[in-house]
């Protein structure tokens, strides 16, 4: 599989939604927000599945 880049505010956008599902907290303004951000990069960048990106980003969250 090839390398995804991921911009910083994938990464930053995961690491809230994923502090706050660890917490109990999560809001589906949060996890919309997150969504909404990787559909949106994944559309924008030719090639790259939305699905390939938002397990690349959750890899690098949560198995850092």
């Amino acid at each position: 599989m090839a390398e995804i880049d991921i911009p910083p505010h994938l990464i930053e956008l995961e690491s809230t939604a994923w502090a706050e599902q660890e917490a109990g907290t999560l809001t589906v303004p949060t996890a919309a927000a997150v969504q909404q951000a990787i559909t949106e990069h994944a559309a924008a960048t030719p090639g790259l599945s939305r699905y390939a990106l938002e397990a690349a980003v959750k890899r690098a969250v949560r198995h850092p």
